[in-house]
């Protein structure tokens, strides 16, 4: 779905990321890679494969727009029990595939606890804010005077009610009049359902589709 954000064309992807494409960058927010990794490490029994589920999908959406930048809008990594030989291995092999699109980490809280990627993965590690204009890329959705945020951090979702008491609560992208919150990127994130005010616009990612709510 493309949509005008700041007088820009932004355009938000299934695959949970969000494509600028004057700029040729694709944003994505809290991956979280090795959470499961951190869990099993503390005898809490996860699925593995997380972390490869959602390099396969960041492949999607590189593909998919041939972004020339990658902008990480914090929480890359979960934690430092997480930073597991088979997890650093894949992402260092992930990156090694894709060599091609410049890679920026704006660090979030996570980031100050779990540390920056490896080296192999050739990510340049900052700081919020960075500024773009017309955007400010940070972590925590706040607003700031220095242009239209763009952000991360909650993980925000939207619960649905359909026919016949059927419910689900579903990943959104959350504009507001100052702030955009992209969705969480890793798969095995939790959500936090928003409360949006009437004048936000919400776009909830259902599968292989981004829809308007």
């Amino acid at each position: 779905m493309k949509i005008e954000v700041a007088g820009e064309e932004l355009e938000l992807l299934p695959e949970r990321a969000v494509y600028w494409h004057r700029r040729g960058t694709l944003f994505l927010s809290d991956p979280h890679w090795g959470k499961a990794a951190t869990l099993r490490v503390n005898s809490i029994p996860v699925p593995m494969g997380g972390t490869a589920d959602d390099l396969e999908r960041l492949t999607r959406a590189v593909e998919k727009t041939q972004c020339r930048r990658i902008v990480l809008l914090g929480d890359a990594l979960h934690a430092r029990a997480g930073r597991t030989d088979r997890t650093m291995r894949a992402l260092a092999e992930w990156r090694t595939a894709h060599p091609f699109p410049d890679f920026l980490l704006v660090r979030g809280n996570h980031d100050t606890k779990a540390g920056d990627p490896p080296p192999e993965m050739r990510i340049l590690c900052v700081n919020e804010p960075v500024v773009e204009g017309p955007f400010v890329f940070l972590h925590r959705p706040v607003k700031n005077v220095l242009g239209y945020a763009l952000a991360g951090h909650i993980h925000p979702a939207v619960k649905l009610r359909g026919p016949g008491k059927s419910r689900a609560t579903l990943p959104c992208f959350w504009f507001t009049k100052h702030v955009a919150t992209l969705p969480a990127f890793g798969s095995f994130c939790g959500r936090f359902v928003i409360s949006p005010a009437p004048s936000d616009s919400v776009y909830v990612v259902a599968e292989d589709e981004v829809l308007a709510v």
